[in-house]
């Protein structure tokens, strides 16, 4: 096959440039390969690393104006001109080395090339490739970033990865992102990290006394980390030299700050070596300090000299390269002492340094290139005969489109906590673990459950179990704790950390449990298995925060350490020694006298655990009382409730619809059962929940669940209002009327969801008194106008009741979130303004003369009668009708940082309700992917009614 390697500068020869070519000489053995380069960087002639691997430059640009190498390219005027242009294709923030001249070669280049297969190197060549590559030609991109890692250069692989034929990656953590981040939507994967050539590689003696570092001068070189560092380490040890091979744009800077370091005699520039075997055979020590490492060559090649590396832990194939501790030591980016500290300890501890060696030496076969690429070459070109490949490619950018949200750019996979405490050890306990049990996948860099059936506050509950079995099983004396945090908390005394520590290893042997090391401010400093726990017991923590993460199995929802058990460490207070302290603040706070220690039980989740009085009592804040929460529904697509609509508005002389045909116009998207389910997994705290509406039952709810009841129409009217009613308005104002309603309760539109775990204080004080939440919208200072919108009008005719009942004028309307109401408001209400709410009642359809009662009268006249208080919430809002606006889903979807949300439709904008369908059909699943216990057959609903579903209170 004719093979084409795209890079961007093949002459600057670092690492990513130099692993190409070693691909390119492993399929030269069977294959016609080339390497094209968009630039010439420097003015020499360049040479192939391999004589059976040709190069070929587009652009001419080791001089500041760049020209086109083509002969029948633009004059240089032309091309100056050009090349002064921002690129068309690669906007700026994903990489500024392109201009419109490089749009124009590679364009020319790629609309003629002559291969079977064309390999770019970059996420921006990978844009070009995607927009003007030939159909007929297979499209492999290699990846040598560390994609996991993030950045706005990675966004063209997000947008064209799809189309590619297949993917490759230096480092398998990087095609486990990609795979986890685009799921059915990514091409074919595969890592192919660069190999070694075979054949007779020199050994360092590693008595040279010399540091080397090989990199490329520029920015994220961290080169200045290592002079800074060296600046530590020469004084101790003059006779040793650092010697940085590599050139680059920032070598003038480097060489300067050297200089003023004093270095000049110990530090080395060499500027790039021909022949790196050698030069890795002169050193005794090799350091590589990039930010992020995503090829590792340079890693490799030193170890196969036998020379111990110090790297920093960064992103990418470090880990994969270098084994902690035997072939080399990692040091945290940035740490310029460590780093100092480390380079003194190998140089100074010889046998240290000898014996990592001779390991670096011993394990260098791992390096040994593969047949991988012949092996992905031969699936592809099975792919191209059997004639599956478009039909391939076509329902992959489907299956891409879906996956990845409306604004084409997926959900990026978590990456691991920053706390971990990566280790060969523990990779290794994570594979056993894999490997051990079923229902287990990787998913954040972390081992998770997979559930359907688990909410949040189940694993919650689940990980307090979790936490306890293995303190109980210790031995260990514990007592639950109450903070404002929604998670629990245990306290053990300080004395039995180590214990602690000790049981919580043994208890979860095998099992798929983290826990992080917390610090004084409840942050992770450490995490890992929670089986490793006796590793840290020397670890100075005050406390430890104990989880099994939980995936669905779409991977839209993953619950981890926020929703872990946290044991804190409590101590006697050294002042006071008949108090105790709590390294966090309890909801009594952080000094505990030693006489309110009594212990006595408490029942969480149906379990009963250890705790003290006052936890156990009813605190000034607690919200004690029971809420219920209301919604108001209708199916528009119900042709009964159309046809009993269109008999209302013949009976006022209205126009009237077909009801089939209006049926299908107003389709059911279900928005209620996805809000139920918000409830069911972050509000379990609802007590009943009631469903107001005219003469409908939702298909997939269950009748028999005793938690939520249907009511009609007729039982909240009675002998008051017109029924059939099609207005809103008159509706919310007979709510109250339900029996048996709670008197705090919440009222939902059907488009107003819960987006994470919430507690009943975001609504209600303790003493009873209902919250608000005021827009920023004002209500406009004129009266009622025939142009009116319906929900103006009533907020107009709400300000006139309330300037007459209390002489204050209105100004700001209500966001559009959960209400929280009182029964005793809404009642009150009737009594002080009995006409207008009657008219309202008795209004079919939504009138100018309308109140709107719970979205915001009730509010104001809870506030001036002191049942009602301003509140605050964290409320999103998407009009799914305006395009501009669907681009948020991604955000709520990825950050669920809201509190609540709602999903309206103005009716007014630019997406099709096709499209309003499609994309409500992706999202809402994806956010609320745990079917909820009241939709009938749910896993969720057949838990419930055999009564295995966790108990309350939480």
């Amino acid at each position: 096959m004719k093979i084409a390697f795209l890079l961007a500068r093949a002459d600057v020869m670092s690492d990513a440039e130099r692993a190409v070519f070693q691909h390119a000489s492993l399929l030269a053995d069977r294959h016609e390969v080339r390497v094209v380069s968009v630039f010439k960087a420097r003015r020499r002639r360049f040479v192939s690393p391999d004589e059976r691997v040709a190069v070929q430059f587009l652009v001419e640009a080791a001089d500041p104006v760049h020209q086109a190498v083509r002969g029948s390219g633009p004059d240089a005027t032309t091309g100056a001109a050009l090349a002064a242009m921002p690129s068309e294709i690669v906007e700026r923030r994903w990489d500024g080395l392109y201009h419109r001249l490089a749009d124009i070669e590679l364009e020319y280049f790629l609309q003629g090339i002559d291969a079977d297969v064309i390999v770019p190197t970059s996420p921006a060549l990978l844009a070009y490739v995607a927009r003007f590559a030939p159909a007929r030609v297979l499209t492999v991109h290699h990846e040598q970033r560390a994609v996991e890692s993030g950045g706005a250069e990675r966004e063209p692989l997000a947008l064209y990865g799809a189309r590619c034929d297949a993917l490759t990656f230096s480092g398998a953590r990087s095609e486990q992102w990609f795979a986890d981040t685009f799921g059915p939507g990514a091409a074919r994967l595969t890592h192919l990290p660069p190999g070694l050539p075979e054949g007779f590689r020199p050994r360092s003696t590693l008595e040279t006394r010399m540091v080397t570092m090989a990199s490329r001068l520029e920015k994220g070189s961290r080169t200045g980390d290592v002079l800074a560092a060296w600046a530590k380490v020469s004084g101790l040890h003059p006779m040793w030299t650092l010697r940085i091979l590599g050139d680059g744009p920032y070598g003038r800077a480097l060489r300067q700050r050297r200089d003023q370091l004093g270095l000049q005699s110990s530090v080395q520039f060499i500027g790039e070596a021909p022949h790196l075997a050698e030069e890795w055979a002169k050193a005794s020590i090799a350091v590589s300090i990039a930010d992020e490492d995503a090829v590792g060559l340079s890693l490799m090649e030193a170890q196969a000299a036998g020379v111990p590396v110090i790297a920093y832990d960064a992103p990418g194939v470090t880990r994969d390269v270098v084994m902690e501790g035997q072939t080399g030591l990692l040091v945290t980016p940035g740490d310029v002492e460590a780093l100092a500290s480390v380079l003194t300890a190998v140089i100074e501890q010889q046998e240290m340094r000898h014996s990592m060696g001779r390991s670096a030496a011993a394990y260098a076969a791992r390096f040994r290139p593969t047949d991988g690429w012949e092996m992905l070459l031969a699936a592809l070109r099975a792919d191209l005969s059997s004639g599956r490949r478009e039909l391939m490619k076509a329902e992959r950018v489907a299956a891409y489109a879906l996956h990845c949200g409306v604004d084409g750019k997926g959900r990026p996979a978590a990456a691991a906590p920053p706390s971990t405490r990566h280790s060969r050890r523990l990779a290794n306990a994570e594979q056993r673990v894999l490997q051990g049990a079923t229902g287990l996948v990787r998913d954040g860099g972390q081992i998770c459950r997979v559930t359907d059936a688990e909410t949040p506050f189940d694993v919650m509950q689940a990980n307090l179990a979790l936490a306890a079995n293995a303190l109980e099983q210790g031995g260990i004396p514990y007592f639950v704790t109450r903070t404002s945090k929604i998670r629990h908390s245990l306290a053990v005394f300080v004395g039995q950390r180590e214990a602690a520590l000790k049981a919580l290893a043994d208890s979860c042997q095998g099992q798929a449990v983290y826990m992080a090391l917390l610090n004084d401010s409840d942050a992770a400093m450490t995490t890992t298995l929670a089986s490793m726990a006796t590793e840290h017991v020397n670890t100075p923590c005050a406390g430890v925060r104990v989880y099994q993460n939980v995936v669905t199995p779409a991977r839209t929802l993953r619950l981890g350490a926020a929703y872990g058990c946290t044991i804190s460490f409590w101590e006697e207070d050294p002042e006071e020694p008949d108090h105790i302290t709590s390294p966090l603040r309890t909801l009594i706070g952080s000094r505990i006298p030693k006489e309110a220690l009594t212990r006595v039980p408490t029942v969480l989740g149906g379990r009963r655990y250890p705790t003290i009085t006052p936890f156990e009592q009813t605190l000034h804040h607690d919200v004690a009382f029971p809420i219920d929460a209301v919604y108001t529904w209708v199916d528009g697509s119900d042709v009964d409730w159309l046809e009993r609509k269109n008999a209302v508005l013949a009976a006022k002389g209205m126009d009237t619809e077909d009801a089939a045909a209006s049926a299908a116009r107003f389709r059911n998207r279900d928005e209620l059962r996805y809000s139920l389910r918000s409830l069911d997994m972050y509000a379990p705290w609802i007590r009943n929940i009631y469903i107001v509406t005219d003469r409908q039952v939702p298909a997939w709810l269950d009748p028999a669940h005793p938690r939520v009841r249907v009511v009609d129409h007729t039982e909240i009217f009675g002998d008051d209002g017109v029924l059939p009613t099609y207005n809103s308005h008159a509706i919310e104002s007979r709510m109250h009327h339900i029996e048996d309603l709670s008197e705090q309760f919440l009222y939902f539109n059907d488009d107003v969801f819960v987006a994470k775990p919430i507690q009943p204080s975001l609504f209600f004080l303790g003493n009873g008194q209902s919250k608000h939440f005021m827009s920023s919208n004002a209500i406009p200072m004129n009266p009622v106008r025939p142009t009116d919108e319906y929900s103006r009008s009533a907020a107009k005719n709400n300000r006139e009741l309330v300037s007459w009942a209390f002489g204050r004028l209105l100004v700001n309307s209500f966001i559009h979130a959960p209400h929280p109401l009182r029964r005793s408001v809404m009642y009150d209400l009737e009594r002080t303004f009995p006409d207008q709410l009657r008219a309202t009642a008795a209004s079919q359809l939504r009138d100018r003369s309308d109140v709107s009662v719970a979205s915001s009268l009730h509010h104001y006249f809870g506030y001036y009668t002191e049942r009602s208080v301003p509140g605050s919430i964290s409320s999103g809002f998407v009009n799914v009708g305006i395009s501009e606006q669907v681009k948020k889903l991604n955000h709520l979807l990825s950050a669920r940082s809201n509190d609540v949300f709602c999903l309206n439709d103005f009716h007014d904008g630019d997406v099709s309700e096709d499209e309003q369908d499609a994309t409500l059909a992706a999202f809402l699943p994806s956010y609320f992917p745990i079917a909820s216990q009241f939709e009938a057959g749910s896993a969720r609903n057949r838990l419930f009614h055999a009564g295995h579903l966790p108990g309350w209170p939480l």
